[in-house]
């Protein structure tokens, strides 16, 4: 037993019902269906419910050798129309008559009115299939039944909506609601004028609206691109839901399907999720960000991003030099929020310009790609309060601006990058992630590489293309423009957080050791430290043998245990004197001179 089902959402009932009796009683859009004859046609005494019941011969396109197995050509199906005009329904019921010995099949299709909004149509459509016995074709018989229904479902919508245009065409363009006068139900002019002519003079044009528009083909051909029936029909639940509930502005169609499609176009999770987007945004203003937003001076300055023309799709394109970008000076600069911030308004002027681009492209634009070149990428890149900032900004990227992200480009990606990828790949939807391309040295000038995405006149000078861009190169912020610890504090900053870092104080000749225990040869080490006043010397040794930790006396034994980097009053190294370089421990990075002010990474 085989058995499919299928929704879809259409506007007004009874155009549709007038198209739907046009196909009959033959359809060329149909090449399958041969022809027709009516065996009965009956009105119920009120004129409430027509039942017609017809035979319809269907050539069905079977392999050779099975048509010749069977020994026939046609098929011959039994469908039954009942027309409620009280209920404002159709129900259609059909069944084969040809083998029903052998084989069984049902389909119910059902138009009604949509119960919470009289201009829309729903559609219900159900098949099954029963294979008893088929001259030991049973298996190619259900794949060829389940062929054909999908074809056909494929069709439906395309069928009506050309019978509607023919309507239109002769001059009737609605059919209006279904009504009661005297006892006697009438759609449009009356039950017994149901195929209505070019000449049905009580037939009402109906009134366009934006809604109705917005579910038109074209619209939805040239603003939101290829949906299924069934994404229309999802699409059309979710505007009604906000457009009920927001009382102000509504979100474009483009800007709901994102939401769906971020959620498999399950309308209640994309519900759930866009009223948390919508709360948010109300909250935080983001509305007023294009307009009231003031970069600030130093991001100006030292921010190497920016848009840079489109790519082959016609998207919007982003440049960012991450490898040129000094993230911890920036975030001292301006803070984690004024980061934040910058980001949303990047995020902000990238839906306005794929509106822009869908109007000038003359197709769908719904999202905008970026390329990030890593070029300069290091272990500055990896601080740690650097890191904690970007996977709170991707958290809140994703869960508001979904499915705008159409491409990222990833180039010159050092050896260093697969770390920082390891750290926020897991923050990034899988979905997104899945849009990642990466190129590591100079790939991304070989084949398959950038002008197989960005045509050859966009490609930025910096990556040896002809086109120059306004994208900076980004450098060392100053300190002078970091802010102070009160402001770090009065923002909240975690820049602050005493968790973070830890201070010692040395004289000369004394030593600080952090012991890091590590049986792990795929980790990485990282370290992170500025000095504050005079020079010191930094290198990292790697011991043959495992070297127990300094036990000082007192409450400093129990500090030590549980943290690395607590001071050592006594300084004292964990390098025994007899120990010789190279025997018993190895210099594994080359001793550096970090002079007063510089930070280290």
């Amino acid at each position: 037993m085989t058995s499919k089902e299928d929704s879809i959402v259409w506007d007004v009932l009874g155009d549709r019902l007038v198209a739907y009796e046009r196909r009959f009683p033959t359809c060329p859009q149909i090449p399958v269906f041969v022809g027709c004859e009516v065996l009965s046609d009956t009105t119920s005494s009120d004129g409430s419910q027509k039942v017609t019941e017809r035979r319809c011969k269907l050539n069905v396109e079977a392999p050779y050798l099975l048509k010749k197995i069977i020994g026939v050509d046609f098929v011959y199906f039994i469908q039954k129309n009942t027309l409620d005009f009280r209920n404002r329904t159709l129900n259609i019921e059909a069944h084969n008559e040809s083998f029903s010995s052998r084989v069984v099949v049902l389909e119910r299709c059902r138009y009604f009115v949509h119960p919470e909004n009289s201009d829309w149509t729903c559609f219900e459509q159900s098949a099954s299939l029963d294979i008893r016995s088929f001259f030991g074709f049973e298996n190619s018989m259900e794949k060829l039944a389940m062929k054909q229904y999908s074809q056909n479902i494929a069709k439906g919508k395309e069928i009506i909506e050309h019978f509607i245009n023919e309507l239109k065409k002769e001059g009737v363009t609605a059919q209006g609601n279904v009504s009661q006068s005297s006892g006697e139900f009438t759609l449009g002019a009356s039950a017994s004028d149901y195929s209505v002519s070019a000449t049905a003079s009580k037939a009402t044009p109906r009134l366009s609206s934006e809604s109705q528009f917005q579910l038109d083909s074209d619209y939805i051909q040239r603003y939101l691109g290829e949906l299924s029936l069934l994404q229309e029909s999802r699409l059309v639940q979710l505007r009604k839901w906000v457009a009920d509930l927001q009382k102000g502005k509504v979100p474009s169609d483009s800007t709901l399907l994102r939401f769906l499609r971020a959620r498999d176009f399950n309308v209640e999770k994309a519900r759930e999720m866009l009223s948390q987007s919508l709360i948010w945004r109300k909250k935080h203003q983001v509305d007023r960000i294009l307009s009231e937003y003031q970069t600030p001076q130093v991001v100006k300055d030292y921010f190497p991003g920016g848009w840079h023309h489109s790519d082959k799709d016609g998207r919007p394109l982003y440049l960012l030099r991450l490898g040129q970008m000094d993230v911890k000076g920036l975030l001292k600069a301006v803070g984690e929020e004024g980061l934040l911030q910058l980001t949303l308004h990047v995020c902000e002027e990238g839906l306005q310009l794929m509106e822009e681009a869908t109007k000038t492209k003359g197709k769908p634009i719904s999202t905008w790609s970026l390329l990030v070149d890593l070029e300069g990428l290091n272990m500055r890149h990896l601080w740690r309060p650097g890191i904690k900032a970007l996977l709170r900004i991707i958290e809140i990227v994703e869960a508001n601006y979904p499915e705008t992200m159409g491409r990222v480009l990833i180039i010159r990606a050092p050896r260093v990058f697969p770390i920082l990828w390891t750290l926020v790949s897991t923050f990034i939807d899988e979905n997104t992630r899945s849009k990642f391309l990466f190129y590591g040295g100079n790939d991304y000038q070989a084949n398959g590489g950038l002008v197989e995405y960005i045509p050859q006149e966009f490609v930025p000078d910096f990556l040896g293309g002809p086109c120059r861009t306004m994208v900076l190169e980004g450098g060392l912020v100053p300190k002078g423009l970091y802010m102070t610890e009160g402001d770090l504090e009065r923002e909240g900053c975690p820049l602050t957080e005493d968790s973070i870092y830890h201070s010692v104080t040395l004289g000369r000749g004394q030593v600080h050791e952090v012991l890091v225990t590590n049986d792990d040869p795929g980790s990485v080490i990282t370290w992170d430290f500025d000095v504050m006043k005079q020079d010191v010397m930094f290198t990292v040794y790697c011991t043959r043998a495992p070297v127990p930790a300094q036990s000082p006396s007192g409450a400093l034994q129990t500090i030590q245990q549980m943290n690395p980097l607590a001071p050592d009053p006594e300084h004292r190294s964990a390098i025994e004197k007899g120990w010789k370089e190279g025997q018993d421990y190895f210099r594994v990075e080359a001793a550096i001179i970090c002079h007063d002010g510089e930070s280290i990474q």
